[in-house]
């Protein structure tokens, strides 16, 4: 799979996701989080190149996907990442609050991004 395929497979899987917590479903969310970390993974194994194509992410017009890629970006490109987490969470709900609580473990200095 091409670098701009797995990081669209991250888009789709974070979507969905978000897509089926929305509408009750969890298991179905922890199938399409399975999925996105997936493609994180397999996204890392490139090394930069790979932290380039989720990069694109951050621009993403979905929120959920943006914010997503930057917690996931956060360690390695934090001058990338913060805005991008730090506009959401000027916002309300599930998405904002996610980028709050990033952005708050980031600036205690606790911050650990935990995928496996």
């Amino acid at each position: 799979m091409k670098l701009d395929e797995l990081a669209e497979d991250f888009a789709q899987n974070v979507s969905a996701q978000t897509d089926a917590i929305w509408n009750g479903d969890a298991k179905a969310g922890n199938k399409h989080a399975k999925r996105y970390v997936a493609a994180y993974k397999k996204l890392c194994e490139h090394g930069d190149t790979g932290r380039n194509a989720l990069a694109i992410l951050l621009g993403h017009s979905r929120m959920d996907v943006r914010v997503k890629a930057a917690i996931y970006l956060l360690s390695e490109r934090p001058e990338q990442a913060l805005p991008v987490l730090e506009e959401a969470a000027k916002n309300k709900g599930m998405i904002p609050f996610e980028a709050t609580q990033a952005l708050k473990y980031w600036n205690e200095g606790t911050w650990s991004l935990d995928v496996d």
